[in-house]
């Protein structure tokens, strides 16, 4: 059976293959064979799939046959992609190899808008976790907005859940930013940017306002199961929780922490990116948000793999700034701060591309 590329199972094609209680995936040795083999794996029951390594003397299933190799025997050596509990190196040796071959990989998707992150984060990862706080108005959403544009853009399938803002209103503002110019005095070019907008492999939950985990947690796994999603995105975790008066805090904390439990374990278990948005304590004569200001316990923070911060001096001083901070890096360890400059034309706080001078112009003309 072909497909077209490693990047996603083709979902009309699950149905013929329930019959088999035996999988055989031979990608060949291509580079990301194996993270697809894992993927397509999780999708299929990973208890009936079996990989033919990617090494040398195992090449592509055609080249193996112009070779007139011993399908057989290849197809008849394929190991179990499932372990139970427990590994050993053996296993694990050609993970190793592969993630000291292809480092840069590994890493993750790089954001063309900033720079900074991929200095500091390395990357967009999958399977990992990541927690966005910040003070109520400093612009989470938008910048959550655009930060998962970029990836979309970039081919991450990715699935919006957004309990605040509507969805009209959130695809209106992420369409601005991939135009980069204010659409509603440009209503000539929305077509051409819709168009655009229309092929990103962008997903939205039709939800608003309060919703239970169990609600949101079999649409996102429905979503990840038809549409091969990499990248959730909550926003925001709060609006999970219940926020009636009578709620006592121990409870609320509770349920965050059942939530979180849910993500984690979906991150881990579909190989999926999930990005929660929570907001902070309400603390008094506090400056510096900290990993310490997340609302709830401690769950968030120890289960994060990254934690976001959004710093914005303009609260507390008339010339302060924003940035990002990056205050957990699990992958590497770095840490470190992004400056956060807005432009309201494009809704954008990615890097703003410097201008040319056109020839014979002068400095005052450009």
């Amino acid at each position: 059976m072909m497909f077209l590329g490693l990047a996603s199972l083709p979902q009309q094609v699950l149905p013929s293959l329930e019959q088999f209680t035996k999988l055989v995936l031979w990608f060949g040795n291509d580079i990301g064979s194996w993270d697809a083999a894992r993927n397509f794996a999780k999708k299929l029951g990973e208890n009936r799939c079996y990989f033919v390594r990617p090494i040398e003397k195992h090449p592509s299933p055609s080249v193996a046959v112009l070779d007139n190799q011993d399908l057989k025997a290849i197809i008849t050596g394929a190991q179990p992609i499932w372990h139970q509990a427990i590994t050993t190196f053996s296993s694990l040796r050609q993970d190793v190899l592969s993630e000291l071959q292809n480092n840069e990989k590994v890493q993750g998707v790089k954001w063309k808008r900033y720079p900074a992150l991929n200095r500091i984060l390395k990357g967009h990862r999958r399977g990992e976790f990541t927690v966005l706080t910040g003070p109520t108005g400093s612009g989470k959403t938008t910048f959550m907005s655009e930060y998962s544009l970029d990836l979309a853009m970039q081919g991450v399938n990715t699935l919006w859940g957004s309990f605040e803002i509507r969805n009209a209103r959130l695809a209106r503002t992420m369409l601005q930013q991939m135009a980069g110019v204010p659409l509603d005095s440009h209503l000539d070019q929305f077509d051409m940017w819709a168009d655009k907008f229309e092929c990103l492999p962008l997903y939205f939950m039709t939800f608003h306002g309060q919703q239970s985990i169990k609600v949101v947690m079999e649409a996102v796994e429905h979503a990840a199961y038809v549409h091969d999603i990499a990248h959730v995105i909550i926003d925001n975790v709060q609006f999970m929780m219940g926020i009636s008066e009578e709620a006592r805090h121990v409870d609320r904390f509770w349920k965050q922490d059942a939530i979180i439990a849910s993500f984690r374990a979906f991150c881990t278990k579909k190989n999926c990116h999930v990005t929660l948005v929570i907001h902070p304590r309400k603390e008094k004569d506090i400056e510096d948000l900290t990993i310490n200001s997340i609302f709830g316990g401690a769950k968030a923070t120890q289960e994060a793999d990254n934690i976001l911060i959004i710093q914005d001096k303009r609260l507390t001083s008339v010339r302060g700034k924003k940035y990002l901070q990056v205050a957990k890096n699990r992958y590497s360890g770095d840490l470190g701060v992004m400056p956060l400059e807005f432009d309201k034309s494009s809704l954008s706080y990615g890097q703003k591309k410097k201008k040319v001078p056109d020839e014979g112009s002068t400095p005052e003309q450009t």
